[in-house]
């Protein structure tokens, strides 16, 4: 048999659960433009009927309610939307980082234009057919050799260009290390506060929120895999390649060593490979994309150095034609190269920056030949073996730059496809877990009226004993 008080108990427990939507609806309005936070819900369920099914329970014909009660604040919250919105989200931090580089790459060649390498070669040749054409003008030396200057000059600031790249990339990439130990710590901290407060029977959901927005955060810059913590209570451990980077409470370090372009990343003691990230995406514009340009530049330069300075080499200076002429003829020539070596940078001969005789524009012993310029300014036509291919500098730069802009087209490509698939799935994960105004005050309304039913039941029970306990018997 039920209390003389039951319906103030009814009511109270009706009140109070009410109470507990209303302010779960509260804190979901409060944070609707949260970052990471996920809607929760006050979970009700019905109290234990009287009577409870027993041996000693007191027999009747149906049981008899007793209210309700909040068992629960849950997480409206999609496991595996998580884990694909972290794939992507890896695989838009590797693109974004390969296309940043890639545009740096581009921004600094500036190709088409009048201050690029190819500009520079083309005057540089202009210069030599001006020169054949008044071999014996020294404002046409000027100009070649001042041509000359420009062009080794356009390749040193590429090449130092790049250097500097390289060395601002390394700087992101200890940041990106540091603040992955950063971001490892605080899991394995929170991973901590939840597993002091689990075993307690409380459901602490803004840790969980505050160690999703954290491993979220670390899924774009390495491939991340989340997995519950056998020491349980709440905990995950977080795995990058295979290696645990938190473990429960722990939580490991990340380093790297970088040695002649090569990077190697690990966890503790173990060496491990990242298959994508942001990290990665740096890794590879240090280790790969900045040295393969680096190269073929070098490797252009080189070749048309080379073949610069074989014709040069074999021409006749202003001073040899002078030699020759005297009586008797001097025949011993200069055969100096155009371009000499200086702390590893190809620059204009020294001994040609002294004086312009010393520019080879002829190859016979005559004032007014200028073949050997000719025979220089033909160079850019002239098939040249570079990277074991045949072909002439001017088009192998081309196909430099042609390249660059394909590689840096499909990385922005890349970049703008894996972001349209991490918005799709985010966009998936916040129709579960986002706050919906509309929804909460529709919400906040009901669990209104059911609070004030209930309050109403509770008046009106109130009513019922006074008059029980002070009504019944009395005179009038």
């Amino acid at each position: 048999m039920s209390s003389t008080f039951m319906g103030l108990e009814l009511g109270k427990r009706a009140l109070y659960a009410q109470q507990a939507a209303l302010n779960t609806t509260g804190h979901n309005i409060a944070n609707a433009n949260t970052n990471g936070y996920t809607r929760q819900r006050a979970e009700m369920q019905a109290t234990p009927a009287i009577p409870y099914p027993g041996m000693n329970a007191a027999a009747g014909p149906a049981q008899l309610g007793t209210g309700v009660e909040v068992n629960k604040i849950s997480r409206l919250r999609e496991d595996y939307l998580d884990v694909q919105y972290r794939g992507q989200n890896k695989d838009l931090g590797y693109y974004e980082a390969k296309s940043d580089t890639y545009t740096k790459i581009e921004e600094l060649f500036k190709e088409p234009s009048d201050t690029g390498i190819a500009n520079a070669m083309d005057q540089f040749w202009q210069g030599w057919e001006e020169l054949s054409k008044s071999p014996d003008s020294s404002a046409a030396r000027a100009v070649v050799r001042q041509r000359g200057v420009a062009l080794t000059e356009a390749f040193q600031y590429a090449n130092d260009s790049l250097n500097q790249m390289t060395s601002d990339i390394n700087n992101v990439i200890s940041v990106d290390v540091n603040n992955i130990n950063s971001i490892a710590k605080q899991i394995s901290d929170l991973n901590d506060q939840i597993a002091r407060l689990v075993p307690n029977n409380y459901e602490p959901n803004d840790l969980y929120d505050k160690r999703d927005v954290l491993i979220d955060q670390l899924s774009k810059l390495v491939n991340v895999d989340v997995k519950p913590s056998s020491g349980g209570n709440g905990m995950v451990d977080v795995f990058v390649s295979g290696q645990a980077l938190v473990q429960g409470q722990a939580s490991n370090s990340m380093s790297y060593t970088s040695n002649n372009n090569i990077i190697q990343v690990s966890i503790g003691n173990n060496p491990i490979g990242l298959q994508s990230g942001e990290l990665l995406g740096r890794i590879e514009a240090v280790t790969k994309i900045i040295p393969g340009i680096q190269d073929e530049m070098n490797q252009l330069e080189n070749a048309f150095v080379a073949k610069v300075n074989e014709l040069h080499k074999s021409g006749l200076t202003m001073d040899d034609i002078a030699n020759q002429t005297k009586t008797p003829p001097v025949t011993q020539t200069d055969q100096l190269d155009f371009f000499t070596k200086d702390n590893g940078n190809w620059v204009v001969n020294p001994a040609i920056m002294q004086s312009l005789n010393k520019i080879a524009a002829a190859t016979k012993a005559s004032v007014g030949d200028g073949s050997n310029a000719q025979a220089i300014a033909d160079i850019k036509s002239t098939i040249l073996t570079i990277n074991n291919s045949s072909t002439t500098a001017g088009d192998f730069y081309q196909n430099i730059i042609g390249q660059l802009g394909v590689d840096s087209q499909q990385a922005q490509r890349m970049q703008e496809n894996t972001q349209t698939l991490l918005n799709q799935v985010d966009n998936r994960r916040q129709s579960i877990s986002g706050v919906s105004m509309d929804e909460e005050m529709t919400n906040m309304i009901r669990f209104q009226q059911a609070y004030n039913a209930a309050a109403r039941i509770v008046t009106t029970m109130d009513e019922v004993l006074d008059k029980v306990i002070n009504g019944m018997g009395a005179t009038r």
